[in-house]
């Protein structure tokens, strides 16, 4: 599922290939994968318009023109890619967008993404909805303000775009690893120095992943184990648990990350 550094990886690629250039043509292969307008006045409102710098805003990205801004969300299994081959479209690219020397294509095999248009900045908090703040770059204070109150488990709250925005089931599953924190422990039950941990874990993961343009798979990180039939946390090698966490899949480890509260 694309979290925040894949969205980060899609806005950096929209700035490099677009930003300055006319839309010259949009291919909609898949009209239910506009949300709002018809593919045809989707197309009409885009066609001939020039891209400006894009932002991301947790999970979206946001891809103002000098006419309406295009919104993208990746759902499960969206992704944005550069094609500059005009090869024949592959079966799961849904609308194609050409400008300078090739083509952004979203790429989506679920569907659960979608491209909204916004003529507004009014428009634009309509459909992105309520999010917390960005998960990059949030102090270890703020951070606090915003589980504390929060009394489900600690996974439920960093995946919430409510509580902070950016954070999904494999980035919480990672940063909760790192900070040796059970994640079905609630914030109020750490201790300081968990919290702290906890703190550091969500932004060298974060800037980590940035800086690979994805989630690292390597053996070093937890990721690496997802799928595997018989998964070993990649610190201690004891076999990982794996259960359901706010109703999504989760991995740990038992012996590094604790069920129960370290007395202070």
């Amino acid at each position: 599922m694309p979290e925040l550094p894949d969205v980060e990886g899609f806005c950096r690629l929209l700035r490099s290939h677009a930003v300055g250039q006319s839309i010259t043509s949009l291919e909609v292969r898949d009209p239910g994968i506009i949300r709002g307008p018809s593919s045809r006045e989707f197309a009409r409102k885009l066609k001939g318009r020039r891209f400006f710098n894009p932002v991301r805003r947790g999970k979206w990205l946001l891809a103002p023109t000098d006419g309406p801004t295009l919104l993208l969300h990746f759902g499960m299994t969206g992704s944005l890619v550069w094609d500059d081959s005009r090869a024949e479209l592959q079966r799961f690219d849904r609308v194609a967008i050409s400008v300078g020397g090739g083509r952004l294509v979203f790429r989506d095999q679920r569907k659960l993404g979608g491209l909204w248009l916004a003529n507004d900045e009014g428009s634009v908090d309509d459909i992105i909805g309520e999010q917390g703040p960005d998960a990059l770059g949030l102090t270890g204070r703020r951070l606090e303000e915003r589980l504390v109150k929060r009394r489900g488990a600690l996974k439920s709250a960093l995946m919430d775009q409510k509580v902070l925005a950016g954070i999904g089931n494999t980035l919480s599953d990672e940063v909760l690893w790192r900070a040796r924190i059970n994640p079905e422990r609630r914030f109020s039950q750490l201790n300081p120095e968990e919290r702290h941990h906890l703190d550091l874990g969500l932004q060298r993961v974060l800037r980590a992943s940035i800086k690979k343009g994805a989630i690292p798979r390597s053996g070093t990180w937890l990721t690496s184990q997802r799928s595997r039939p018989e998964p070993t946390c990649p610190r201690c090698q004891h076999r990982l648990n794996i259960t359901r966490v706010g109703g999504r899949t989760s991995y740990w480890c038992p012996a590094c990350q604790p069920q129960f509260a370290k007395r202070r």
